[in-house]
């Protein structure tokens, strides 16, 4: 039948990404890994699928020398997937607190679940498989597959894009999707034969310690020979930077409420910010008198106020805005053994240190909570 039939291919006329095809391309980056690259990352040297996928989803908007304690301190507790499943989420959040990005730790918690209930605790080597799974993208799949069992699959995270960005010299915010299109045919277009792991490190080694975003060490690169961006003086252009929004901006006030060695602490809801993790309870931030009575309010069912008193306020910057924080410390005259909502607790201040707490509000607890002022009011 008409149009069932693939017409035959015109002599010379490439197809999809078969005009980016550039076999010596992948042969530099192999041979500058192997010579120049990073070999002795906790996370290298194995085939173990559950470090390799635990590494990559920490090092997911994360830097290296950030990932490294947490990433030993999981395997200490959670040595396999098995044990990673099994863990309370609880844990796995306290685990996580300060490493920001909290949807990564409960998607990572749900995927060793998924892993353990459907795939018997062994990860499938399938990248498209593996894409599947709760927190894993299509780049994080095809790294897992290609360091745990050697699968031909294409990476694109930010570093790679950048090294395209520069050495095809690609005008155009990659995170846009036809240039993100794109980028993608020239990362399986130029995937190696053999070598897939080592080509597959290099991307990234080039990306974190020579083309990096300030200042890139071009007379070391392996492919400044090839670069567009180097050539055309263009390197501190490319790659081109996501168009600017403004930052919404928002308040709130948080309460720092502290009564016999405890402080009051509100568990998050899985959504939103923060997701999961404990934080200090919030009131909307107002005028005087409406202050007050809001926390007259909240307070009520824990204990008699006795007074609050204005703590230093900070600013924290999420992907999407810019949360302002009034923090003030509130001391009770004397404590309710009632809690009236299930979502708050009085957690022992001695155990702050170990707590599922965004980074911001633990270093403002352990800050406050430490001052002779707060101790010998709690």
């Amino acid at each position: 039948m008409k149009g069932l039939v693939d017409k035959p291919r015109r002599k010379g006329a490439p197809v999809d990404g078969e005009r980016y095809e550039d076999p010596s391309f992948s042969a530099a980056v192999v041979a500058w890994q192997k010579q120049h690259g990073r070999h002795a990352l906790p996370w290298q040297n194995t085939r173990d699928a559950y470090r390799v996928w635990l590494s990559e989803i920490m090092l997911q908007q994360t830097q290296v020398a950030a990932v490294i304690p947490y990433y030993q301190r999981f395997l200490e507790r959670c040595p396999d997937v098995f044990s990673l499943a099994a863990a309370p989420s609880e844990d796995v959040m306290a685990l996580w607190s300060g490493l920001g990005y909290y949807t990564r730790a409960r998607n990572l918690h749900k995927c060793a679940q998924r892993v353990v209930a459907e795939y018997g605790g062994r990860f499938p080597d399938d990248p498209d498989l593996l894409a599947d799974l709760p927190g894993i993208g299509r780049s994080t799949a095809a790294a897992i597959a290609a360091f745990s069992y050697g699968r031909r699959a294409a990476i694109l995270d930010g570093n790679v894009k950048r090294v395209f960005a520069r050495v095809f010299g690609i005008d155009g915010y990659p995170g846009a999707k036809p240039v993100e299109d794109k980028l993608w045919l020239r990362a399986v277009a130029l995937l190696p034969d053999e070598g897939i792991e080592a080509y597959t490190q290099g991307l990234m080694d080039l990306g974190a310690t020579l083309c990096v975003r300030g200042t890139p060490s071009c007379g070391k690169c392996p492919l400044a020979d090839r670069c567009v961006a180097l050539a055309q003086d263009r390197v501190a252009e490319l790659p081109v930077s996501k168009p600017k929004k403004a930052v919404p901006e928002k308040e709130t006030v948080m309460l720092v409420v502290a009564h016999g060695g405890d402080v009051l602490l509100e568990q998050r809801p899985d959504s939103g910010i923060w997701g999961g993790l404990l934080s200090l309870p919030e009131i909307a931030a107002g005028d005087a008198e409406r202050f007050d009575t809001a926390v007259r309010t909240l307070v009520a069912p824990y204990g008699e106020l006795e007074g609050c008193r204005k703590l230093q306020p900070f600013s924290h910057v999420f992907t999407h805005f810019k949360l302002h924080v009034a923090p003030f410390q509130v001391a009770l005259k004397s404590r309710s053994q009632r809690i009236a909502q299930h979502a708050l607790v009085w957690y022992p201040v001695q155990k702050l240190a170990d707590a599922p707490l965004p980074a911001p509000v633990k270093k403002l607890l352990l800050g406050v909570l430490r001052s002779d002022d707060l101790l010998s009011a709690v």
